[in-house]
Parts: C-alpha cells; structure tokens; sequence
C-alpha cells in the first residue's frame, strides 16, 4: 500500500513551524526517500500513533547529541548534556507540539487526526518495523549537523 504524497507536508510544515517557535531554530530538509522495514534507528525515539482519516504512526529519530542540542534550547539555552528525565520530557513534549500543529494543518486541509501521547525509547541498535506500511524518512536539517529525522508511516483509512 503506498503513502499520499499530500499527507507528507502537514508534518514538514507542523515539525518546521514548532521548531521555530519553540527552540528559534531553523531547519532545511534533507533528501526523502523510502525506508525498507525493519530499519535501524537511532538512539532516542518518540513514537506517535495517529488515528482518524489516517491512521498509522510517526517516529521522530535523533541522536544523543541532537536530543540535547534541542532540549538546551527548548530550556532558554540551559546547557543540557545527558538526557535526564527533565530533558526526555522536554523532547516528548516537543514532538506532541509538533503532532499537534500538524494535525492543525491537517484539519484545515479537510483531513481529521487524533493523535496519541508520545512513547519515548531509548537505547542502541534498536531496529524499528511498520508492518504492512511504507515509511517515509524526512530528514531535517539542523545547526551543527544535527539531523532531526521524521519517520511517516501512515495510510488512508478506509
């Protein structure tokens, strides 16, 4: 089953707007391309599942030092350099602002989301799988070479 290209905006433009807004931080996109399930990961992950019109799931990757790097901004530059519960809580919180926008931008396009709290996981060589979905990786470029990457895998539901 493939993915609707016009469903991949809302979250280039909901991950861009709250990185923004929330951490003054610009981001260029990266090249997109198909991911082949199971792949690797890297270390932190949120999952978000979405249900609605769409149904399916969204996985924010990013390493240690992107996670950090985000965090210290979202905490008026606080210099954070482990991912502490405050930090973890901080990186959840963003993607749920993220969703949040997006299933805004998704609303006014005609489209209805719900979307579920953020699922944080932590730990190396983790190998994500998105049974009977394709998954399309949108790398974000951040300061730094810091790469914030949003896996989508998500269908119409019929």
């Amino acid at each position: 089953m493939s993915i609707n290209v016009n469903f991949i905006n809302p979250f280039i433009q909901g991950t861009q707007s709250i990185l923004k807004e929330v951490c003054n931080e610009d981001s260029t996109l990266g090249k997109v391309y198909l991911k082949k399930s199971p792949y690797p990961s890297n270390t932190v992950v949120i999952i978000i599942g979405i249900t609605g019109d769409v149904k399916g799931q969204v996985i924010f990757s990013l390493n240690i030092e992107t996670a950090c790097f985000i965090a210290s901004k979202m905490m008026m530059g606080m210099n954070i350099t482990e991912l502490d519960e405050m930090a973890q809580s901080a990186i959840s919180e963003l993607t749920n602002m993220i969703l949040g926008k997006t299933a805004t931008i998704f609303y006014n396009k005609g489209v209805s989301i719900d979307i579920t709290p953020p699922s944080l996981l932590m730990g190396d060589n983790m190998q994500i799988s998105t049974s009977k979905m394709q998954t399309i990786c949108i790398p974000l470029n951040l300061r730094g070479g810091n790469i914030f990457e949003i896996d989508v895998a998500i269908q119409e539901n019929k």
